[in-house]
């Protein structure tokens, strides 16, 4: 085992030795890990983008849905009272409310 390392060492040394390849290796080394826009946090910061882009891609849809319901509540007062009967269980002086509540299992 330690003769197939020496094999490797010598083979490799001439190559390390050469100023051209060290000077790549440590080019790559700084890029990679210690650089401003180096690599590692440029990958998380991609990652990052792509997550920032669904959730605009969700709040969008969220916003039109709910600037839809608001339009539909502004313009007819029998959709306001439906809301206001479902979210904040109002009712009229002469009615019951029965809340119905679904147990997950």
């Amino acid at each position: 085992m330690s003769d197939m390392i020496k094999k490797i060492g010598r083979k490799l040394l001439p190559v390390i030795k050469n100023k051209f390849v060290l000077v790549i290796i440590i080019f790559i080394v700084w890029i990679t890990f210690f650089d401003q826009n180096n690599l590692v946090d440029r990958t998380k910061r991609l990652d990052r983008q792509k997550q920032l882009e669904k959730e605009k891609v969700y709040y969008k849809n969220k916003i039109k849905r709910d600037s839809t319901k608001l339009y539909q509540l502004r313009t007819s007062d029998r959709n306001l009272e439906e809301f206001a009967r479902e979210e904040y269980y109002m009712k009229k002086e002469d009615e019951d409310i029965f809340i119905i509540v679904e147990e997950e299992e």
